[in-house]
């Protein structure tokens, strides 16, 4: 077949889950069928919307440039390469894996082209405007509130007022406008969702709320969790005994992902311990969080990024725990699969698709979510139950008799 992947951004210029998730998948397809990528970058030195090609073992990208968009869902440019691109490829599928960053048109062109569309659902954006429920708090005093269900004024309130005036006399009429753009985006989102085929959702947790929150249809909404190239995990856990008890952190360095919720917790740790975080920097957050870890009374060292087809080598043979701490619903991280698939033990928050992953005391522990209290007891449960915590490491994937996680193919 001739299968044709949208995805917001592709490794190696995005490395989050979802890019690393399209590459693994485009280039197990590109074994048997024709696949070809629609993606995006940020290249400031580019006019907007000017497109590059390039092959990347055996799958076709093609690139659009975006340096100045931002929170935008529709763009005419975008719509008209993607459909100049359907008449180049003559897809049979066309697989959606996020429209952040593109536009909702994509859809509709693909529809029109007769194309069959299947959506994997990543996130919450469709939902949620912002993908994870997770609110900017303008000016509020608090941070990062989990937010309970969108609406178009407590998102125009909550999420968008950065992008008010901030002049008082500017108040109800930046108000005004935000909620009519966030009510105009929700009614397009509504209008595509009817062209969608079929939608996959990695967690149950994420398809569950889907379904119920948002109205997707139960016969067009299936779970499936995510495939793993497993030749890439040769690597079984073993303690090593000659240092302390490690942590590890995998991920990007954002709010979202708890990060800081991490360092606080293991700074307060009693016993030795060394916690290693790995992913590439992010500018000033990366170094807030470094300014934060300088203060522990743990070591806490940042490992920068790494190549994810060498994860195996590079970090889990590094540590003894893997540590997920995600202050938002993550539905199915790649990060606990690949962690499972290796037989690294898990701490992950019991929250979404993270307690669905792993069950407390049976292949990994859970703490509270949000608490980095409960994160500490966890990690200290953890150094002082280092036999137990391999035991659960050695269960691996729950889904399956033996602990392995899905296989791509």
């Amino acid at each position: 077949m001739r299968i044709l992947k949208v995805i917001h951004g592709y490794p190696p210029t995005y490395n989050a889950g979802s890019e690393v998730y399209s590459q693994t998948i485009c280039e197990a397809l590109a074994k048997v069928h024709d696949v070809f990528v629609f993606t995006r970058e940020e290249d400031p030195y580019r006019p907007d919307f000017a497109m590059r090609k390039y092959t990347q073992n055996a799958v076709n990208v093609s690139v659009i440039n975006l340096p100045r968009e931002k929170d935008g869902y529709q763009h005419e440019p975008v719509d008209r390469a993607f459909r100049q691109l359907l008449a180049e490829v003559r897809p049979d599928i066309v697989h959606i894996g996020h429209l952040n960053h593109l536009s909702l048109g994509i859809v509709r062109e693909a529809r029109r082209y007769g194309c069959r569309i299947v959506f994997t659902l990543h996130d919450f954006w469709l939902m949620c405007p912002r993908g994870q429920f997770l609110q900017r708090n303008f000016g509020a005093g608090k941070l990062h509130e989990l937010c309970s269900g969108q609406e178009d004024s407590k998102c125009a309130t909550q999420c968008y007022k950065m992008l008010h005036s901030g002049c008082n006399i500017d108040r109800d009429r930046d108000l005004a406008y935000w909620t009519t753009w966030i009510a105009r985006r929700m009614e397009e989102v509504r209008k595509i969702v009817a062209y969608v085929d079929c939608f996959i959702a990695p967690a149950r947790y994420l398809r569950d709320r889907f379904v119920r929150d948002f109205g997707l249809p139960a016969d067009r909404t299936v779970y499936l969790d995510y495939g793993f190239d497993l030749s890439r995990f040769r690597y079984r856990y073993a303690p090593v005994v000659d240092r302390p008890y490690t942590f590890g952190y995998i991920g990007t360095h954002i709010p979202a992902k708890g990060i800081n919720l991490l360092i606080e917790a293991f700074s307060r740790l009693s016993q030795p311990a060394h916690l290693r975080v790995y992913g590439r920097s992010q500018g000033q957050s990366t170094t807030a969080l470094k300014q934060m870890a300088a203060r522990s009374r743990q070591p806490i060292t940042f490992e920068g990024e790494y190549d994810n087809r060498q994860m195996s080598k590079v970090v889990f043979e590094q540590v003894d725990c893997i540590v997920v701490p995600s202050i938002w619903a993550e539905n199915s991280p790649l990060v606990i699969h690949e962690a499972q698939m290796c037989r690294v033990p898990v701490i992950t928050a019991d929250f979404g698709g993270m307690r669905e992953y792993v069950h407390h005391h049976e292949n990994g522990l859970l703490f509270k979510h949000r608490d980095r209290h409960s994160l500490r007891e966890q990690l200290q449960w953890a150094i002082d139950h280092p036999e137990a915590m391999t035991r659960y490491g050695a269960r691996g994937y729950l889904y399956s008799d033996d602990g392995t996680v899905p296989d791509v193919d």
